[in-house]
């Protein structure tokens, strides 16, 4: 367990990989008593392995006795980050402590209402638009939340407001996953209404929609990571349907690729066989794209007899896009890159299933980066289904990257 030093801000972090519910609640809540010397945090995240999800209530409840704190924020998650450690089969509790005297913390419970003209979320207050500080911390289950539609309408109605966090991982099909979310008086604001918010105090877990903690006055950089490396040269979409990509800069679609495969070295054709992808241009003002200049986004497919090319996401005409190949070295690089000179105090982690040893071929890469450049410090987070994040001064989601909350 590890503290940053006392300031104006105060963070604390500590993760138990006891596989009884009572008793792994007692080693990390006991770590925060004794960080905080008995004050009572503002903020707390917990994040559980599937092991202790179904005690997710009952623990949320013991730490609420034990630490008082003013909003818990949390999820199940397929794995559970703590200091440099990435547990991804063991029983693991990671909890986030933070005293922000400063800050007014707006816990969040979105809800979803369907109809014959699509999806509404439910739940989101009415904020002033003035606080260029202002980050929301967002947990959501991927199997019922328009995460996208959402994040376009923050963009939209919030100029400025950073948005970090991810998909819940912890189950495979609807109705599966544990979102955690209460508060008290505490907090700047009650918590917005959405459908089953507690009264103050009450955790709440919910399986679907999205739980929140929109923070404002506090210093939060907002880090993502997104593991990829263009190849070829940049081109401008001159025809395209929704999400399907006929020409590029004049030719067949196919074609471009074809003779981006052709300059390629044979460990790039090796990883363009196993999962290309297509970076567009956030900032089309620029004259010269590099590394974090592309929103990141999956090739799925490809018709040969017109020439093709099928996007994760639809791609507008007039687009600059440019393939990327992802792989363990590209995201090393540029999570080392984005971190390098960097400060923080504390941070919350948000990285992808997909990354991990799965990538890296080794357990705990990201959180170990982090622990070496920014550390020791306390850090907490999950490894989503997908993760939130800003690039370019707007909100997305993405997949298999490292997104951070860095508290500075």
């Amino acid at each position: 367990m590890t503290m940053a030093a006392p300031t104006r801000s105060r963070f604390a972090a500590s993760l138990s990989l006891d596989p009884v519910p009572a008793h792994a609640v007692g080693e990390a809540a006991g770590d925060l008593l004794e960080a905080f010397g008995g004050d009572e945090p503002d903020l707390l995240v917990c994040v559980v392995s599937p092991h202790l999800a179904g005690a997710l209530d009952d623990i949320a409840r013991a730490l609420t006795d034990i630490l008082d704190p003013g909003v818990v924020l949390g999820m199940a998650a397929a794995a559970v980050i703590g200091g440099s450690r990435e547990v991804d089969d063991d029983a693991a509790l990671s909890l986030f402590a933070a005293c922000l005297p400063d800050a007014t913390l707006t816990p969040i419970s979105l809800s979803v209402e369907r109809s014959d003209a699509g999806p509404t979320v439910m739940g989101w207050p009415e904020l002033d638009q003035g606080d260029d500080q202002a980050t929301l911390v967002l947990l959501a289950d991927p199997f019922s939340f328009p995460a996208e539609g959402f994040l376009r309408a923050l963009d939209a109605g919030y100029a400025g407001l950073n948005v970090v966090g991810g998909f819940a991982s912890g189950a495979r099909g609807p109705g599966g996953n544990h979102l955690l979310l209460a508060s008290d008086a505490r907090s700047g604001r009650d918590v917005a209404t959405g459908a089953g918010t507690p009264g103050a105090g009450a955790p709440m877990i919910r399986s679907s929609g999205a739980v929140g903690l929109l923070m404002e006055g506090v210093e939060v950089r907002t880090v993502v990571s997104q593991g990829c490396r263009p190849i070829g040269q940049p081109l401008v979409v001159t025809r395209a349907t929704g999400n399907r990509i006929v020409e590029l800069g004049g030719r067949p679609a196919m074609d471009r690729l074809r003779d981006c495969a052709a300059e390629a070295s044979l460990d790039d054709l090796d990883l363009i066989r196993h999962g290309l992808q297509l970076g567009l241009v956030v900032d089309e003002h620029q004259v010269d794209f590099d590394r974090g200049d592309f929103l990141i986004r999956p090739l799925v497919g490809a018709d040969p007899d017109t020439g093709t090319l099928v996007v994760d996401g639809d791609v507008s005409v007039g687009r600059t896009v440019q393939f990327h190949v992802r792989d363990a070295t590209a995201a090393d690089d540029e999570l080392r890159d984005l971190l390098t000179g960097l400060d923080a105090s504390a941070a919350l982690l948000f990285t992808d299933t997909g990354r991990g040893i799965e990538m890296f071929g080794e357990p705990d890469h990201d959180a170990e980066v982090v622990d070496r450049l920014l550390g020791p410090l306390p850090v907490a987070g999950a490894c989503c289904a997908g993760e939130f994040g800003p690039v370019g001064g707007s909100n997305f989601v993405h997949r298999f990257t490292a997104g951070l909350a860095l508290f500075t």
